[in-house]
């Protein structure tokens, strides 16, 4: 089952998607994909993965952290499927990042790794925009790189955890206006689900709605505005987003 988040004539509602992603409100109505106003599937605190693809570690000359390197994202941060995303003016190099996102469904608190799962509620997808030019080091995730307005496309629904064979062999894809910028698999996460609602859970109790983003393989490139972002997770879903500069996104 996938569920939603979606705003028709200014009133929020949780729907159920289709494969197609059509959607089916509680009164039984039926809209297409592009006459709803697609919002975040959840509201619970993200918490965002650096450095947890060993190959996206190698593409930027980092070591493979030897725990997790997480760092927060923060709500105004937030947007939904295809809405739109700003490049920020005057920087070099902005980019996407496929991410697949575990959300919680029951509250976790020091939760061992062989009952991890039963602790997740689905998946969703995340586009982790992060601003280049401002970075300190993968180690102290700046504010100015990724919690900028905008910059974490969420969504667009939530899957059922049991609609989902195994989360650690999917496939991830990134496409740019089209073309194939990036693919990986979630095999080459260095922390997996588990181990991650474990880590988190020993020292803070997870809450339903929260969300772990599991971080991003190689095979980044910079975005410009006029850009149609695709991320795909397989089994999951596709996740679209398109970016415009600073000026139109604040003059909206």
């Amino acid at each position: 089952m996938k569920t939603a988040r979606v705003q028709i004539d200014n009133q929020v509602h949780q729907v159920s998607v289709h494969d197609d992603y059509s959607i089916a409100t509680s009164d039984g109505k039926t809209y297409q994909e592009d006459e709803v106003t697609w919002l975040p599937p959840a509201h619970g605190t993200v918490f965002a993965l650096g450095l947890n693809y060993a190959d996206h570690a190698s593409e930027l000359a980092f070591k493979a952290p030897e725990e997790p390197l997480l760092f927060l994202k923060t709500p105004n941060t937030f947007t939904g499927h295809r809405q739109y995303s700003y490049r920020p003016d005057n920087v070099d190099y902005m980019h996407y990042e496929a991410e697949l996102v575990a959300v919680i469904g029951t509250a976790a608190r020091r939760v061992k790794q062989q009952d991890a799962m039963d602790y997740v509620g689905g998946y969703t997808l995340c586009n982790d925009y992060a601003v280049r030019d401002y970075l300190e080091n993968y180690y102290r995730p700046n504010l100015r790189v990724k919690c900028r307005d905008s910059l974490s496309p969420l969504g667009p629904y939530i899957i059922d955890r049991d609609d989902i064979g195994d989360p650690h062999d999917l496939m991830l894809r990134t496409r740019v206006n089209g073309k194939v910028t990036q693919e990986g698999t979630t095999r080459d996460m260095i922390f997996g689900i588990p181990f991650l609602v474990e880590y988190l859970s020993a020292f803070m109790t997870l809450q339903p709605g929260d969300m772990i983003s599991t971080g991003t393989p190689k095979g980044l490139a910079d975005v410009r505005p006029g850009d149609e972002v695709v991320i795909e997770v397989e089994q999951v879903g596709r996740l679209i987003n398109h970016v415009i500069s600073e000026q139109e996104y604040f003059s909206q």
